[in-house]
Order: structure tokens, then sequence, then C-alpha cells
């Protein structure tokens, strides 16, 4: 009984982050790239560099989609932009941050390494709903446990959803410490 309210609500929490996905968000932005312009199983245009993309795992309530975290190739601390998507190819339900100047105020980032332990996080908010993308990987575990998404926590709500990946991400994030500004609090929590 428990697990069956349990899993009712999740399910419930996740269709509220669902329409926060898509509803809200859905008529500010137009994709108007040509879904042959884009890097394949990304939302990142041939033309720029992948940082994070995979699709996230089908559920109940939310059909498979991309989350892809793209960057200018003369991404720096001076020049270039980053941007979130999560979506479909040719039907992006969010884009942040819509413009493309000063992108890298508005990220943060995280990374932690010891031996068999590896943990990167970027952060953003938006509307008080903070995303994380998360790149966790434990092998002080046994068996081992690698798990990579985007997760949101809603504005005074102490529980987050995770859209973890469906398979492994292609991610490069080496260009990221010289550019975003560091939150080592957010991974020793």
């Amino acid at each position: 009984m428990r697990l069956a309210v349990l899993g009712l609500s999740i399910v419930a929490l996740c269709s509220c982050f669902v329409v926060r996905f898509a509803s809200p968000l859905q008529s500010q932005t137009s994709d108007k790239r040509p879904t042959n312009a884009l890097q394949a199983n990304s939302l990142c245009a041939k033309d720029e560099h992948i940082i994070f993309s995979c699709a996230v795992k089908r559920t109940a309530k939310l059909p498979a989609k991309i989350v892809s975290l793209c960057a200018s190739r003369d991404l720096d601390k001076e020049r270039g932009y980053l941007q979130y998507r999560f979506g479909l190819p040719g039907k992006v339900e969010l884009e942040f941050p819509k413009g493309r100047q000063s992108t890298q105020q508005q990220f943060r980032y995280s990374h932690y390494f010891r031996y068999q332990v590896d943990l990167t996080e970027i952060g953003f908010n938006i509307d008080g709903y903070e995303y994380q993308i998360f790149d966790d990987y434990n092998g002080e575990e046994k068996p081992s446990i690698s798990s990579q998404g985007v997760s949101v926590t809603a504005p005074g709500k102490p529980r987050e959803v995770s859209l973890t990946c469906a398979s492994k991400p292609k991610a490069d994030y080496s260009t990221l410490p010289d550019v975003l500004p560091h939150d080592q609090e957010v991974l020793l929590h």
C-alpha cells in the first residue's frame, strides 16, 4: 500500500514538472532550425559544441525527450554563449537563456573528483525553479553507480524530480572550469 501511494505521489510530482517543462515556456520558444542542421541525438546545431546531451528515459507521463547543453565554438569567459535546451528536434520546449549575451554568468559549475567518485553538476535557475544537469559516478558502491540527467526543484519544495538519461550521454566539460563560476557547495550537501 505504501509503495502504491509513493508511486502515485512520484507520478503526480513528475507530471507537475512535465507541465512546467512544456507549458509555460513552450510558447516562448520557437525552434526555427531545420532538424538536419542538428547534431545526432542532440538539440545542438552542427556549428555548436555539445557540453552535455542525452535522451531522457520515457515515463508514463513524459515521452522521450532530449536534454542538451550547447555552447558556441568560441565559448570563453568573455565571448560566446551557453544554452540549455529541452524537447525534440524541431520542437524545443525550453531554451535557457533566450538571449546569447553574457550567458556564462547564468550557469554554475561544480566538479568533485576522488578515487572512484566523480560528480559533475551544471546548475541554473528559471523563475525560482532550480535545474541541475548531473553526471555522477560512484565506484565505491557495489555494483558501481553511474547516473546522468537533469533534476528540477520547484520553489519552496524540498524534493526534486530527476529525469535520467536513457543511455550514456555525450559530454565534454573540459571548457567549463575556465568559463563558469564554480559552485563547490552544491556537491558537498
